[in-house]
């Protein structure tokens, strides 16, 4: 089929979310790139939103796979699971963590850490259901991780939303200590902004985070679906921002592509839910399981994260010396392979993302205005070196 006839069926039987779409099939991946259905090579700096982070010729991953097609890909969660449980044992103590529940979807894992937030509170004998967020937060596109959302773009049609969710500005101590109260069931963070412009969480307010939910006996719910599993260099971006949250929540890199989700607890949030509180049908299955031990055993046994560390830090650099030169950029941010680019009002940041498509590099945007990169894992400098001068010839 042409691109122009799957647009036609897009168009008439695929529901309507999506608007119209990029005109791109991809067909084929190979390391970092990506290939269309008329043969045309891009390098992919979007992983499938933070998602594909071995790249495409992992040949140990496609082997864990096929070798769980060829035996079992499902039964159910009233068995055990030696791959559940062997995934289970790897996030704990590679983390820190004392348990692990695995979803299907990051907005999955959401909503269960928001439940167990309520169970604790619940199981003390006192209720409380305010969540804090963040303004500019993205936590998923369920009833729940919509509200949680602090965009109320998102918010219009949808209300009344669910209770209770309050938004405060980001990196802002004294707002946050304003709202944090007895009442308060749980802050929930992102280190770094994703839709929110790619803002990164200073460690101050990290920490003050942590400071207040211990003073009001509230738990702290970090939502590390798009830091998580390497993305900022790390398995996890939390420690280094020098507080350790109650819960937090992974999906995206954790299986490279293949859907799952989980939330992390530790101490008495770890053990707030019992027998029957939550459940899932194909949360943990066998084929997500395979997946998501491979990643960890790769993100924890190889030196994957150093590299994506240092190319991280070779890429933020080149786009700060970019901008230097380039005034259609209001700023540069982010950490580790989680970058984003502000352009200034005049210059169009969707038409610059369709224009290096065009030249063969796939990319996103964030929020109004802003450029956001998050390419896989094995990215090498030569293709930041390629999209950087790509970039300057467009922002000339």
């Amino acid at each position: 089929m042409t691109i122009d006839e799957i647009a036609r069926l897009d168009e008439k039987y695929y529901c309507p979310v999506f608007g119209k779409r990029l005109p791109v099939e991809f067909v084929r991946g190979e390391d970092v790139y990506l290939f269309d259905s008329a043969g045309k090579r891009y390098i992919d700096f979007l992983s499938g939103i933070a998602t594909n982070c071995l790249g495409y010729s992992d040949e140990g991953y496609k082997q864990a796979l096929c070798d769980t097609i060829g035996s079992l890909m499902h039964t159910s969660n009233y068995f055990y699971s030696e791959v559940q449980v062997r995934l289970a044992e790897k996030l704990c103590t590679a983390t820190g963590y004392d348990n692990v529940f695995l979803a299907n979807s990051g907005a999955e894992a959401v909503e269960g850490a928001l439940k167990l937030a309520r169970q604790y509170h619940f199981a003390k004998g006192m209720p409380r259901i305010e969540i804090i967020t963040m303004q500019g937060s993205f936590h998923g596109r369920t009833l729940a991780t919509l509200a949680a959302t602090g965009q109320a773009k998102f918010h219009e049609a949808f209300r009344p939303l669910i209770e209770k969710f309050t938004y405060v500005p980001v990196n802002d101590i004294a707002a946050l200590t304003a709202a944090v109260s007895d009442s308060t069931a749980a802050v929930l963070v992102e280190p770094i902004l994703g839709e929110g412009v790619i803002i990164p969480v200073t460690p101050e307010y990290f920490q003050a985070i942590r400071l207040l939910c211990d003073r009001h006996g509230a738990l702290m719910i970090a939502d590390e679906i798009q830091t998580g599993m390497g993305r900022t260099g790390a398995l996890l971006a939390s420690p280094a921002l020098g507080a350790a949250p109650d819960i937090v929540v992974l999906a995206k890199s954790l299986g490279n592509g293949f859907p799952v989700g989980a939330f992390l607890a530790r101490g008495a949030a770890a053990q707030a839910f019992a027998p029957g509180d939550h459940g899932s049908t194909f949360g943990g299955n066998r084929m997500a399981c395979a997946a998501a031990y491979y990643v960890v055993c790769k993100l924890t046994e190889t030196d994957i994260l150093s590299h994506v560390a240092e190319v991280g830090a070779y890429f933020l650099g080149r786009l700060a010396s970019l901008k230097a030169d380039c005034p259609a950029i209001a700023d540069v941010r982010g950490r580790g392979l989680m970058l984003g680019a502000e352009l200034v009002p005049s210059v169009s940041a969707m038409e610059i993302k369709k224009a290096l498509l065009d030249a063969g590099f796939v990319t996103a945007t964030a929020g109004q205005n802003v450029l956001r990169f998050l390419p896989p894992y094995v990215i090498q400098t030569h293709h930041i070196d390629a999209l950087i001068d790509a970039l300057k010839d467009l922002l000339k």
